[in-house]
């Protein structure tokens, strides 16, 4: 009843808090005999890792994983696979001021209602802390999918702020710390030196490509890929939207233009985002996702304490004046983890299950 586990198969739980002495994972179901080091999950890592760039938090964290079990002489032996990231720079007295009263915009008061305490360090198990083991389990998963599928990850931001980023190659992403798909990314950079020099923050759109899908992921009713997909994307810290394909675009366009049309070559379009009935059509799996502003600002807001009585909240520390920067390796970890437990549960099921017909190729486009 926890929430902090995910997958039916391939089961991920998360453990510890911003300010503890470590956050880790264990992940339960991983095949046995891939080939597995701390080099193949460090890289994504060190992708989400604080610190990285003026625009984001400037906690110093390494962030270096260690592989407890599951692995032995450099392979998964099928057995549960704990990993564990140690908290290296905490400074918990930046919280000591807010630990009786609730920030806006923060799981503070929810937290404090449904358990009856809260860690305020760091706003706790709350914290986008906790997205660093989500990212290494994500590196294991998607090791596998590629070895066994071809299937390949990336995403890139699309909108900061107001201001919309056009898309012009995903060569661009690795080369700023924007994760954005274009080449000059200065206007970006001054939007954030404004931001931060104003004492706020603001919202960001990621977006989320799995290739290489096989087709068969997912089931109906209630265990359609796509709705996996949107639950794990909410569950990322922030999110408070989540699009498959085309999203509330679709809502303006003709079923004439919508439904994909399909041809003996491939697919005519993707609108639909690889999803059909809740099961992938080995098309690319194409996903997007709305992140709110961060609500940790010098600002001062007015909230309550925990007796009631009205205050003036200022939210000191080291944080991201916008989550979103650092979402992209996050979005793509959560999109793996959903694509390696459906593909495990169609080889458990439908391994079997073959066509003469072979799948046509993902989009003409």
């Amino acid at each position: 009843m926890s929430g902090s586990t995910l997958g039916r198969l391939f089961c991920v739980t998360n453990f510890g808090e911003s300010h503890g002495p470590a956050i880790g994972c264990v992940i339960d179901g991983c095949p046995p005999g891939m080939a597995l080091t701390e080099a193949d999950i460090q890289h994504d890592l060190d992708r989400r890792r604080p610190g990285t760039s003026r625009h984001v938090t400037q906690r110093n964290e390494p962030d270096a994983v260690e592989i407890l079990s599951g692995v032995y002489e450099g392979r998964t032996t099928g057995t549960p696979i704990a990993l564990l990231i140690r908290n290296q720079d905490q400074r918990s007295k930046d919280y000591g001021e807010i630990a009786q009263q609730f920030r806006p915009g923060h799981a503070d008061y929810s937290y404090w209602h449904k358990y009856g305490l809260r860690d305020p360090r760091g706003g706790g198990r709350s914290s986008a802390r906790l997205t660093a083991p989500t990212v290494a389990a994500g590196a294991v998963a998607r090791k596998w999918l590629k070895e066994k599928y071809g299937t390949q990850f990336r995403a890139c931001m699309t909108q900061l702020g107001e201001l919309p980023i056009a898309f012009e190659s995903w060569e661009h992403v690795p080369n700023n710390p924007f994760f954005a798909p274009v080449a000059e990314v200065g206007q970006l950079e001054d939007y954030m030196d404004a931001l931060r020099k104003a004492h706020d923050s603001c919202g960001a759109r990621i977006r989320v490509q799995a290739t290489g899908v096989p087709v068969g992921l997912g089931a109906p009713l209630y265990d359609k890929l796509d709705a996996d997909i949107a639950k794990v994307m909410m569950g990322l810290n922030a999110v408070k939207g989540v699009e498959i394909g085309d999203g509330f675009a679709s809502v303006a366009q003709r079923g004439s233009v919508h439904g994909d049309a399909i041809t003996p070559a491939g697919f005519a379009s993707n609108h639909a985002g690889g999803v059909l009935g809740g099961i992938s059509s080995g098309q690319d799996i194409e996903v997007s996702i709305a992140i709110k502003p961060t609500s940790s600002i010098l600002t001062p807001r007015p909230s309550i304490d925990i007796h009631g009585a009205p205050v003036q909240v200022v939210t000191k520390g080291r944080h991201d004046p916008c989550v979103g920067i650092r979402a992209a390796p996050i979005a793509e970890a959560l999109l793996a983890l959903v694509l390696m437990d459906h593909a495990l549960l169609q080889r458990a099921q439908c391994a079997d299950v073959s066509q003469a017909l072979a799948p046509v190729a993902a989009s003409l486009k």
